[in-house]
């Protein structure tokens, strides 16, 4: 087989992977802060993925791909310390926002291949599980990481984290940076926090259509939940949570839907 159709067939075989795609517009709950039994309505449920799939309802599985999860810090250590961005003085560099995560080094070809085979493990275990699709989060790493990580190796290594989802059998969601919805990575569907505060959510329609999450927060105040559908109601899956996301029964709690 020539150079150019072993492409060619690659590229098909890519691209006829068999994933399901969440039911468009379809009420949907963020459940990070913890599982609980989802309200009657809802379709589509997000959970980490050391939690249960929601069973009866599309479920996509969290994965922190590009930054340390919270607590695990100790195990990147042991296993891969190469794959934490340090500072010219060996400085683990940390989200400013989120102390306790450290961005992953994927400024060179090597270790991005190195992450997404962990990616790729953490997928396969979430297909296996029962989970429909995966949602790998901080995208935008780069622009935390003064400097030491470029937007293209931001692109390139969303590009290998497609190409593994797609084999392991899930969808892929784009989860926020806008800046990169057009630059045809391959995701699935789009997952935008906070787009309407920020008027982005144009962004993602351009791209994705009514493939869209779109998760509000109450400490923004509910104006922008309230915009957004009035806008897009019937047409993505719109979601007013807590800035917490915390369980149902909690302090605090509060999960909308239009």
């Amino acid at each position: 087989m020539s150079g150019l159709l072993a492409t060619i067939a690659a590229v098909v075989a890519l691209t006829a992977s068999p994933v399901t795609l969440p039911p468009t517009a379809g009420a949907a709950d963020y459940q990070l802060g913890g599982a609980y039994e989802p309200a009657a309505n809802v379709q589509i449920v997000t959970r980490d993925r050391s939690d249960a799939p929601a069973p009866g309802r599309y479920s996509i599985c969290y994965v922190n791909s590009f930054q340390t999860q919270p607590g695990t810090l100790r195990w990147w250590r042991a296993k891969h310390p190469s794959l934490l961005l340090r500072d010219a003085r060996g400085r683990l560099v940390r989200d400013p926002g989120w102390p306790d995560e450290v961005l992953l080094d994927i400024s060179t070809p090597a270790r991005r291949k190195a992450l997404a085979r962990v990616n790729r493990a953490w997928f396969d275990q979430c297909h296996r599980r029962g989970f429909q699709a995966v949602e790998p989060d901080n995208l935008d790493s780069w622009t935390r990481s003064k400097g030491l990580i470029r937007k293209r190796h931001a692109v390139a290594f969303a590009r290998r984290l497609v190409r593994q989802a797609h084999a392991s059998g899930t969808a892929i969601a784009q989860k926020n940076a806008p800046q990169l919805s057009r630059l045809g990575i391959g995701f699935d569907f789009a997952v935008a926090e906070e787009c309407e505060v920020y008027r982005e959510c144009g962004s993602y329609t351009r791209t994705y259509g009514s493939r869209l999450i779109e998760i509000e927060y109450t400490d923004n105040g509910r104006r922008a939940f309230t915009r957004a559908c009035a806008k897009r109601s019937g047409r993505a899956s719109i979601l007013l949570r807590d800035r917490d996301v915390v369980p149902r029964g909690a302090r605090h709690y509060v999960s909308r839907t239009c």
